[in-house]
């Protein structure tokens, strides 16, 4: 019998815990509720919970045999700040939040995953089960470490996995290397000085100075970079003035870059300060810089090569040689487990949502994770745990 049937019967518990979370959305360092549900559910399999990592994280702990080796398996719980525009019996009962990333879908996932691990044990060596809060640009990851989840928890390596619309349904992709982007904010504070619409030579225009700035920073990828190099800069506000004749003193810029590359992640932040000083030299303007002024930023997802194949096994024997894609395209989005990754080996990989038909994309208010692959997922959990930790090296 298959994995996958196996873990059958957890179907519809697994389909009534995602739809519970999902009515109930707690977002970044919140998550209380969501917390003590997920630590309810873990004791009530047998496992040693502890909770307050990460300000609301849960990390559970399951041992079977005698070996040391040591897993972790990460989920994210957090929602989002979107007012869910579904009309479905379980839609978000929190106004303006919503599981719109599927991190419901997670969760009970890897719940499933440790139900089925508890019950069976047909592993040798220790699983901890990370449930993360935090992860939609607040950096949970990153607080859970600084906390001491690895002094704790000390994982050989670590794992997660994200839904993602558009690859098949249950299908899995994965490639070792860059999987997603880095991320980095900035914020640019531009002062001149203000005179009458009417009088522009009397002052210091922090606005045309603005304006040149925006089209400049387009020239960091367009002829800095290798074209070979994929990243993107973007300035994504812009907030000047208030009236209709006066040249307002100062203008705030707020953008962000992404790319594949910790070192093409530096050349831009670089540069970004090298114009933003010439052009206000030129301009007669003042400029303030701050990059990731309130969060940290992510870097880039990077997957390691023995995890990856490790993966890759538990994907194929899950659904199949011709259900994985070995070499999908890295995607601009970014994510914190990276921030595990850079403490330990590790691989994240892709589940396929379905077709986006409908506006169901992430980030989407029409979002809803599809719960027919609540049991693959769980599925693949398990066959991951047996395969590392039952693994000869």
């Amino acid at each position: 019998m298959s994995i996958v049937h196996k873990l059958q019967p957890l179907q519809a518990l697994m389909r009534e815990w995602r739809q519970h979370l999902h009515q109930f959305p707690e977002t970044a360092f919140e998550e209380t509720q969501t917390a003590q549900f997920i630590a309810d559910k873990l004791a009530s399999f047998g496992l040693e919970v502890h909770q307050g990592l990460g300000k609301t994280g849960v990390v559970a702990t399951l041992s079977a045999g005698s070996s040391t080796k040591k897993i972790a398996l990460r989920a994210d719980m957090d929602a989002l700040f979107i007012q869910e525009q579904n009309s479905f019996a379980y839609k978000s009962c929190h106004d303006g939040k919503m599981h719109a990333c599927g991190h419901d879908g997670h969760t009970a996932m890897l719940l499933g995953a440790a139900s089925y691990l508890a019950q069976h044990r047909n592993f040798d060596g220790t699983v901890y089960f990370i449930f993360q809060p935090a992860e939609e640009g607040r950096a949970g990851a990153k607080q859970m470490i600084d906390d001491g989840l690895f002094e704790q928890f000390p994982a050989d390596c670590v794992f997660g996995l994200h839904n993602f619309p558009d690859i098949p349904l249950g299908h899995f992709a994965v490639k070792s290397g860059a999987m997603m982007a880095s991320f980095d904010c900035f914020e640019i504070i531009i002062t001149g000085q203000a005179t009458h619409a009417a009088m522009p030579h009397l002052g210091n225009d922090a606005i045309i100075a603005s304006a040149q700035l925006i089209t400049a920073l387009q020239t960091i990828v367009s002829r800095t970079l290798n074209p070979a190099d994929p990243a993107v800069v973007s300035i994504t506000q812009i907030h000047a003035g208030n009236t209709w004749n006066a040249l307002p003193e100062s203008v705030l810029l707020r953008g962000t870059f992404r790319c594949f590359n910790a070192d093409i992640q530096k050349t831009i932040a670089d540069k970004i300060s090298q114009i933003v000083k010439g052009i206000c030299e030129g301009f007669n303007v003042s400029a303030e810089i701050n990059f990731n002024p309130e969060n940290p930023g992510y870097p880039v997802t990077f997957n390691t090569t023995v995890e990856t194949e490790l993966a890759l096994q538990a994907a194929i024997s899950v659904v199949g040689e011709s259900g994985v894609d070995r070499n999908p395209v890295a995607s601009m989005g970014s994510e914190d487990f990276a921030f595990m990754l850079q403490e330990k080996p590790g691989c994240y990989i892709w589940i396929g949502n379905g077709s986006s038909e409908n506006s169901c994309l992430l980030h989407n208010p029409h979002y809803d994770f599809n719960d027919e692959i609540l049991t693959i997922g769980a599925a693949y959990w398990v066959k991951l745990v047996e395969i590392v930790m039952n693994r000869v090296y």
